[in-house]
């Protein structure tokens, strides 16, 4: 089966696309997830291919295209929306995390390369980390010290041990 091009599923995208798949300690308000998508897909150049919840885990996953600026904005957006919507002190679920915003990994896709994901990547816990004031740990390819390559790394302790984390590891971006 040929695949068809994604860039003509976004008007105005004609260069690199980058997907972004944001992972959120809620999966059990169906409202919660409704708002925090809907301030993805009301973001202009950004097209949401999926979203899911997990009842058992409390966790939901959005993933959507666009391109690296669009893609930032529409991450900001949802990711902003969970920061006001999903209190911590009242989580509970089986999926190891670190926040109401868990991970948001940058992938790149057509004309876009891993280049592009990690400083859109960085651009984003910059921006989130600021107006959330909230500390920002990157992982993988856009970890900034080596011993945070690996994200079960920077999750262990999880939520509750984060008063700990940044003392003993200084936060990236807060």
């Amino acid at each position: 089966m040929r695949r068809t091009p994604i860039k003509k599923d976004i008007p105005g995208i004609d260069m690199k696309i980058i997907e972004c798949i944001p992972n959120f300690s809620e999966g059990r308000n169906p409202e919660i997830v409704e708002a925090i998508v809907n301030a993805t897909a009301q973001t202009e150049g950004v097209k949401v291919l999926d979203f899911s919840m997990d009842t058992d885990h409390n966790r939901s996953v959005l993933t959507f295209i666009g391109s690296p600026e669009a893609t930032l904005r529409g991450a900001i957006a949802a990711c902003d929306r969970a920061a006001e919507l999903i209190d911590m002190r009242r989580h509970s679920g089986v999926h190891p995390r670190i926040g109401a915003v868990d991970v948001v990994p940058f992938v790149p896709l057509e004309g876009a390369d891993m280049l592009d994901a990690v400083e859109t990547a960085h651009r984003f816990g910059h921006i989130f980390g600021r107006r959330n004031n909230v500390p920002v740990y990157f992982y993988g390819e856009a970890a900034l010290e080596p011993g945070r390559k690996k994200l079960a790394d920077i999750r262990r302790g999880q939520y509750e041990g984060l008063r700990d984390k940044s003392i003993q590891h200084k936060p990236e971006f807060k």
